[in-house]
């Protein structure tokens, strides 16, 4: 019976079914803890999308246009269509309730399987225009933590006149996702400029004093619990 399963195995892999690797690789999937700390001096954090997925899920790539679901998500906070988008390749996905204010850190459990699944955690600046901090499709550490510092990338569907008219969120309130068109591509954020007090429209307009920012805004750890 043992020799007649093995070429059962034997025969379904020459057919190219995937059963069985599909199977062994599920039963694989450990626990991870993510940690984000916020490590600006006057940005918040939206609440934080996390996801571990295959390998043919990425959020954006640098000098490309936004998807739709990135600019929600980078101009507005909603991780929705984000969580949407990789529900069908996705092992564990989920968005970390509440703001994350300069200085503080929060972490959750996801799972994934070691070897074969990435991880991309994504969220909203707040306030700006579209800028968004972002872990993009790394692989799943196996044995020690990674540890890495995160850029702000600006989404580009945006114009950043840094105006509260056009900034949703506790401090300026304004119009969240819009489809105006910004840049047109993903790219390095540029921090917060002195563009005056206010617009031709006598809308606020925030300066760089209290919400610029250099160099890395977030702190990410990504642990395995289980072994």
């Amino acid at each position: 019976p043992q020799g007649a399963i093995g070429m059962f195995r034997k025969c379904i892999a020459a057919l190219g079914f995937i059963g069985f690797t599909s199977l062994a690789a599920a039963q694989s999937a450990q626990e991870y803890m993510v940690t984000i700390t916020n490590i600006t001096p006057g940005q918040t954090f939206t609440p934080q999308f996390v996801a571990t997925h295959a390998s043919n899920f990425s959020m954006f790539s640098l000098g490309a246009p936004a998807s739709e679901s990135l600019e929600i998500m980078a101009e507005g906070g909603d991780t929705g269509p984000l969580m949407a988008d990789v529900a069908g390749l996705a092992t564990d996905v989920l968005t970390i309730d509440g703001l994350l204010g300069p200085g503080e850190t929060t972490s959750t459990v996801v799972t994934g399987v070691p070897g074969r699944d990435f991880i991309s955690i994504a969220g909203m600046l707040i306030p700006t225009n579209d800028t968004f901090f972002a872990l993009n499709r790394l692989r799943l550490p196996e044995d020690r933590p990674a540890l890495l510092f995160v850029p702000g990338y600006d989404a580009g569907t945006e114009v950043n006149d840094q105006s509260c008219a056009s900034i949703p969120g506790p401090r300026c309130g304004g119009e969240g996702f819009s489809p105006d068109p910004g840049e047109g591509f993903v790219h390095i954020g540029n921090g917060f400029h002195d563009l005056g007090d206010t617009n031709d429209n006598g809308a606020e307009v925030l300066g760089p004093e209290v919400y610029d920012w250099r160099n890395w805004v977030a702190r990410i750890v990504v642990r395995r619990l289980s072994r």
